[in-house]
Formats: C-alpha cells, structure tokens, sequence
C-alpha cells in the first residue's frame, strides 16, 4: 500500500508546490493524476520515488517512509533516457546487475519479447524510433518487477497513434504482475483510457481538488457512451479546478458535479 500523508512542499526560493497531499492507493490500482501547468503533478511524483523530500508529511510504502530511491518503486519519464553506450538488451537489463546472467537474460528476453521488440535487441537507442524507446523505456522499468510505477507523461512526445499503441502495450505488461501504477499526464482520454481513479489537482500550491472513480470495464472503448460521461466529468472538474473562486476541498469539489 502507498500513502500520502498530508505532503507538502516549498523549495528554497520560496514556491510552495505542494500543500496537504493525502491519499493512499492499493496493490494493483492505476491513478491517474491529471491538473494544470504548474500544480506540482511532477514534484509530487517526485517526492513519491525519494528523488525529492516533501518540507511537511511523509509518503509511505507498506508502512516503511520513503526518504530516498527506492528498490520497489520504478519510475519512466517523457523521454526514454535510455543510456546510448549499451544496446537495447543492454538497457533493458541495467537494474538486474546483481542477478544471476541466466535469470537477467531470461526475463530481459521475456520483456522484449512482451513489447514487440525482440527483434531488436542487438541495436542501438539511436537506431530506434521514438516510439520503440519509450517501449524500452517501459521493459527496463518492468524488469526489476516494482511493486510501484510511477509514469511522468511517458506518451506526451508521441503522435497519436503511436500513443494509442503505448498505452495498449502498457496495460498488458501491467496485467501480468499488476504492479501498482501512477501516471501523470495532461491528455484527459489518456486517463480514462488506463486508470482506475483520476485525481484533478489544482494549482498554486498544489493539492488534490476532485477524484473521479473510473468504472469502465477493460478494454476501454474510446468512443462509447461510457468512456465520454467519465471523460465530461473529469473535463469538468478541470475546470472548476482553475477557477479561484472555487474551494479546493476535494470533497465539495465532487459535490458541485451533477
């Protein structure tokens, strides 16, 4: 279980990112979390992985303070970063160092194998579209198996059917082990499309404004009645999120839809 107590932060020069963050997320459950330019969507996953200490509150996994990276928790972001001096086996196989060359081949080979590359394996990060990165990307994040994925906008840089395919391959990695998963982006059909619950963050500082349960069963008809009502909702509350005449309790928030 991942929990959020009351998380804030304000850096150095004086901007307050983040202000009483509270929420917990299950084994096996994808968030979205959706808001603004500014609202602190990326300093929040960052101080969920340990790469940034909140000022107030604390971020828990299975009851253990999460003060600095964190063997169980992966992260992927906008671009690949995949490292150009190894191949793409090379890459993908990076945090299994410490496995026996048998296991880390194996399951090096099983994750190629599960985003379509195993083709590929023998090549260069610049011989690979972009696409194909952000599919090396997701098999070197899933190998260690995290209990915990945190994704900063892993499709943003992509066109829309190459995004489309991303996010299909994505899920099905997720089915496998059914890691725990938070996903940052802007893209609203994107949320909808892969998440479970979508938090609506509201900016200046940052806090959780809405949260809008995502009961669609999988896989998500894009053009169905069902997927554009959660989509009409969570757009709603986007809207009310900007507004500053609007309260940002996440509770009064949900009351003012319908």
């Amino acid at each position: 279980m991942l929990t959020l107590e009351r998380v804030g932060k304000t850096y150095g020069n004086g901007v307050h990112a983040l202000e009483a963050v509270n929420f917990s997320v299950g084994p096996g459950e994808i968030v979205a979390i959706v808001g603004g330019s500014g609202c602190g969507k990326s300093t929040l996953l960052r101080a969920i992985c340990g790469l940034d200490t909140p000022s107030q509150g604390r971020v828990l996994l299975d009851g253990e303070t999460v003060t600095q990276p964190h063997e169980k928790i992966g992260i992927i972001f906008q671009e690949p970063r995949l490292l150009p001096w190894l191949t793409v086996a090379g890459n993908v196989g990076f945090g299994l160092e410490d496995r026996p060359k048998p296991e880390r081949d194996a399951r090096v080979a099983e994750a190629l194998t599960r985003v379509g590359l195993s083709d590929k394996a023998r090549m260069w990060p610049r011989e690979l579209s972009g696409g194909q990165a952000q599919r090396v990307a997701i098999a070197r994040a899933l190998v260690p198996r995290p209990e915990v994925l945190l994704l900063d906008e892993p499709f943003s840089a992509l066109d829309a059917f190459t995004r489309v395919d991303l996010q299909d391959h994505l899920l099905g990695l997720w089915a496998d082990r059914r890691p725990t998963l938070i996903l940052v982006t802007h893209d609203v059909d994107e949320a909808v499309v892969l998440a479970d619950r979508i938090m609506v963050m509201r900016p200046r500082p940052g806090r959780i404004f809405d949260t809008v349960e995502t009961d669609l069963p999988r896989p998500r008809d894009r053009q169905s009645s069902d997927f554009d009502r959660v989509r009409r909702h969570v757009m709603a509350a986007l809207d009310r999120s900007l507004k500053p005449a609007v309260k940002s309790d996440a509770n009064e928030g949900a009351a003012l839809w319908w």
